[in-house]
């Protein structure tokens, strides 16, 4: 029988062991160890103690490929969380297996890590109130919000200097204290991914009071990070999610973590064009 564990940093002491190659590793064991965001809904969060959202699911069902490929039946799944300041260098040390969060594609992360092909496309954009700013340039002189340690504030970033705004960019901890800041009027606007905006302004108090514009500021890749050089694991997971997406498993996946969301013309380009031809 498979087992499924979740575990917390704090309560799970794995060795690095990096000279082991990871799939060598999990056959050794008998776990393999998958890190996840709990902070990034729809896409990774924490609820009732459970690692939820897409990514996490996506994963579950590649360990058990992953699994299959290694003609194990009793494959543990572990889940230890991670934040936005650890989470490579979790990867990097050997410490997880696998980075199953909201984690975008860059050529710089790459320097640390190694990435299976992309399992979702989201986009930076920007949470306003109902009656504020309509554009990116009339944030002029405002005050923003955006949380520390992602994409999204080098994005915003490049996007301020390339249009030539002038603007006070505030950052969080996280992204209900940048969203709290502006529905208490502190900020002016939050940015962040639109698949987070968007979830966020259902939960808010009164969300008829904001709105996530349309414009997308960037175009951004996820995908599940891993040590790097190991290729035989890289294989191993491509592998997987290939299947994944040739059987459509991906799509239900998406509509069952994200319900009531239309995937966007990227997403959709995503779910055609990723299966790979064995």
């Amino acid at each position: 029988m498979r087992s499924f564990i979740f575990a917390f940093a704090a309560a799970l002491a794995l060795p690095t062991l990096l000279p082991a190659q990871t799939l060598d590793r999990i056959k050794e064991t008998g776990q393999i160890v998958i890190g996840f965001r709990t902070d990034a809904a729809p896409l990774s969060y924490l609820e009732d103690n459970q690692p939820k959202g897409y990514t996490p699911t996506v994963c579950f069902e590649l360990a058990t490929n992953i699994g299959a490929q290694l003609g194990m039946t009793d494959l543990e799944i572990i889940f230890e969380t991670v934040d936005t300041e650890n989470r490579f260098d979790k990867v990097a040390q050997g410490d997880i297996d696998l980075l199953c969060g909201a984690a975008t594609i860059t050529l710089s992360r790459r320097e640390l890590v190694d990435f299976s092909v992309p399992v979702y496309v989201d986009g930076t954009t920007v949470a306003l109130q109902v009656d504020g700013p309509q554009s990116l340039p009339d944030l002029a002189g405002a005050k923003i919000g955006v949380r520390s340690g992602t994409t999204t504030l080098e994005a915003l970033t490049n996007s301020l200097t390339a249009a030539n705004i002038d603007a006070e960019v505030v950052q969080f901890a996280d992204h209900p204290s940048g969203m709290a800041a502006l529905e208490g009027n502190a900020i002016q606007a939050y940015f962040a991914d639109q698949s987070i905006l968007m979830n966020m302004l259902i939960q808010m108090s009164d969300p008829s009071q904001f709105k996530v514009l349309d414009q997308i500021l960037t175009v951004e890749k996820h995908g599940l990070a891993m040590r790097r050089g190991d290729t035989d694991f890289r294989l191993a997971v491509d592998r997987g999610l290939a299947k994944l997406f040739e059987t459509g498993a991906m799509r239900e996946i998406f509509e069952t973590t994200v319900p009531g969301a239309a995937p966007g013309f990227a997403l959709e380009a995503m779910f055609l064009l990723s299966p790979t031809v064995p």
